[in-house]
């Protein structure tokens, strides 16, 4: 009996790839969101499987839905290979992390990290092409019907933002337990949060809570 290859036209249950909210202020920033609470216990990743990094990329406007559509029915005649380029994002979006975290810190990336994102970069940059619009020239792809397509974007993204000057502007969320990465276009510098209403709201609440515990002690 043929086994069934239908999870890979859906995320698996669980999985928010399709709605996460992009407030990375860069494409790569908004991969390495696709985790969070990493060295928590409420670590929870999002691309559980291939179709959920497919509708990670088409929520975020890297492939259209076409594409995305030919790119599912690939991974359905080959899922294990498919399973490896999954693998191969995650890893890629530790690399990223870590790399971004540390110049954020002030200090040094792991060579190995670099080395990682170096890799595919060189696996990337084969299929890049120059595509003739109005004004003069884009960026573009080949159409080789690649399963790790998906990666070539990221891979860009993540390539500017590591040489462009906004890159001390690089931040983590002060939230607890996200992890979140977000570029800091503020004025002043001091956006501390990925969302207000979200992790900065938290925290407010948690600080709130601990000055009225803290007060009632006190009587």
């Amino acid at each position: 009996m043929k086994a069934s290859l239908e999870p890979a036209r859906a995320p698996l249950p669980g999985s928010r790839a399709a709605v996460l909210p992009l407030i990375g202020g860069a494409f790569c920033l908004d991969f390495t969101n696709t985790a969070h609470g990493r060295g928590t216990a409420d670590h929870t990743d999002n691309l559980v499987d291939y179709a959920a990094l497919i509708a990670w990329a088409r929520h975020a406007g890297a492939i259209g839905t076409g594409e995305a559509d030919a790119l599912l029915k690939a991974a359905e005649r080959r899922p294990r290979a498919a399973e490896a380029v999954r693998r191969r994002a995650v890893a890629l979006r530790e690399c990223l992390h870590r790399c971004f975290l540390a110049l954020h810190r002030g200090a040094r990336p792991d060579p190995r990290d670099l080395e990682g994102i170096n890799r595919e970069l060189a696996q990337a940059l084969p299929h890049a092409r120059l595509a003739p619009e109005a004004q003069g020239f884009t960026w573009s792809w080949d159409a080789a019907p690649a399963l790790d397509r998906v990666l070539w974007p990221i891979l860009r993204s993540a390539s500017q933002l590591l040489t462009a000057p906004e890159l001390p502007r690089v931040k983590q969320c002060a939230g607890r337990a996200c992890s979140w990465l977000f570029l800091d276009t503020s004025k002043n510098g001091s956006r501390r949060w990925c969302e207000m209403e979200v992790c900065g709201s938290r925290s407010k609440a948690r600080a709130y809570y601990a000055r009225h515990k803290g007060g009632k002690r006190g009587r």
